[in-house]
């Protein structure tokens, strides 16, 4: 396989970051009413059995909770709904201003069986040590990474041995009129100007061109995860009732393990 070189300089990365993490400090308000929606709704017994069922692939666990890192928290959606299920959970995101409403959420829904934080960090540039973390979980966050394969195998490092790395994403790039379809209920009070600068961002990354998942079971293979698997069907279950959670795009489950 060629290795794709994503981003030719530096500073074009961070401009990226920077579109990104302003895009989402705009949204950080209404991102953080619709997760507590989705807490209290049906669709977070869905999540949970989702991701319960492929936290039984982890292998080597020593018997103590695991612990999960979600990586791209947003306003803390999985730190809570995983938290209440008695995990350890970290979160991490790099917007500053979603970090502070994760911490509102998490502190909300408390207390927790056990330990659940929330840090501002870079997704491409984890600072954890090597191994710390059971299993790490993302979601809707690849499509926004100027380095994908930097970042993928950073998480892999973090991971434990035995461990096991979720993926939850899609090609929203290759659906980008899907933004201001009338199908796409949970974007429905977003303004048409933070929809356009969503559809700019996307066609400011090369992974949006990209097949996925095909192209992300081909790079975790090569970084070396085992039981490389992608779900194309998880859209059909997660999102099966036109809610206010409903989109549109095909999300993808991707399962790894170290």
């Amino acid at each position: 396989m060629s290795e794709l070189k994503f981003i030719p300089f530096e500073e074009e990365a961070d401009n990226i970051k920077e579109r990104v993490t302003g895009y989402w400090t705009k949204r950080a308000d209404s991102f953080l009413i619709q997760r507590q929606h989705e807490l209290n709704s049906p669709k977070a017994a869905k999540w949970l059995k989702e991701i319960t069922a492929q936290l039984e692939k982890v292998r080597y666990a020593d018997g103590k909770p695991l612990k999960i890192l979600d990586i791209g928290c947003g306003t803390g959606y999985f730190p809570v709904l995983l938290g209440k299920a008695g995990y350890e959970v970290t979160g991490i995101d790099l917007t500053e201003e979603m970090v502070i409403k994760a911490k509102e959420l998490v502190e909300e829904n408390a207390p927790y069986p056990q330990k659940v934080e929330i840090l501002q960090m870079d997704a491409e540039k984890p600072e954890f040590e090597t191994e710390s973390f059971d299993a790490i979980v993302t979601r809707n966050l690849t499509w926004t990474l100027p380095h994908p394969i930097e970042a993928y195998r950073e998480w892999y490092r973090v991971l434990k041995c035995g461990g096991v790395l979720l993926n939850f994403d899609a090609e929203y790039a290759k659906g980008a009129h899907n933004l201001k379809s009338e199908d796409n209920i949970a974007h429905k009070d977003i303004s048409d100007a933070m929809k356009d600068e969503c559809h700019n961002i996307y066609h400011m990354l090369t992974i949006s061109a990209l097949d996925r998942p095909a192209w992300d079971e081909e790079i975790l293979k090569s970084i070396g995860f085992s039981e490389v698997s992608s779900d194309t069907g998880f859209a059909d279950r997660m999102f099966s009732e036109k809610d206010e959670f409903y989109i549109p795009d095909k999300m993808f489950m991707i399962s790894a393990v170290k």
